[in-house]
């Protein structure tokens, strides 16, 4: 990897997500909007990384770690960009920032909740703007998508995924690719879809050999 200075304001920013409680404390009312743990963030600010990884909100694993994407899903995920974990955690390589940083509890189903909504609304545009340098966004599942393409993503989570040589064609900095989540809960999803496997990540490894290779 090069030698660029860091960004200005990188570490800052770091330091200042790792403080947040902006969800523990945000006057919603009730229990129901209350996180069942103290809040932990969990994102890594890069001012190198061409990548960023744009996720949706860490699972328990995770937040008993502080270490991203440190689950089965994360497995999934280096094997869909062909990098080890001493690659993915190379924050000169990736930088690896989700729609909300905190693990936000499970629902009845036992079922990850959402991103808590305070989240993005308050942090995503300093920190798109404090990484200048990134050249390509992986937006992984609806949350991402949303943000980060806006109106043009498709109807559902398959669509838009489906449409990602239109995405990647619009000539956007930074381009955009859209994912569905790794998690197995998408082991059915990836069957049906064999077009993800054969058309989409040969795309997908071409572009991290490239700019985090």
């Amino acid at each position: 990897m090069t030698d660029a200075a860091v960004a200005p304001g990188v570490e800052e920013l770091g330091a200042a997500i790792a403080r947040c409680r902006l969800c523990r404390d945000a006057p919603r009312g009730g229990p129901q909007f209350r996180l069942p743990h103290e809040p932990r963030p969990v994102a890594v600010i890069s001012g190198k990384a061409r990548i960023l990884i744009a996720g949706q909100a860490p699972g328990l694993r995770v937040h008993e770690t502080g270490l991203p994407f440190n689950d089965a899903s994360g497995d999934r995920l280096r094997d869909w960009l062909q990098v080890g974990r001493q690659e993915f955690y190379d924050a000169d390589r990736f930088a690896i920032v989700p729609m909300g940083f905190c693990f936000p509890g499970y629902d009845a189903k036992g079922s990850d909740l959402p991103p808590r909504r305070e989240c993005a609304p308050h942090w995503r545009e300093r920190v798109m703007a404090a990484m200048p340098q990134v050249e390509l966004v992986l937006a992984i599942g609806q949350y991402a998508q949303a943000w980060h393409l806006g109106p043009a993503r498709g109807r559902t989570m398959t669509e838009t995924v489906m449409d990602w040589r239109r995405h990647l064609g619009r000539n956007e900095q930074p381009a955009i690719l859209p994912l569905p989540h790794p998690s197995w809960r998408n082991t059915a999803w990836l069957k049906r879809n064999s077009w993800f496997a054969e058309e989409l990540l040969p795309e997908l490894q071409k572009r991290v050999k490239t700019l985090a290779g």
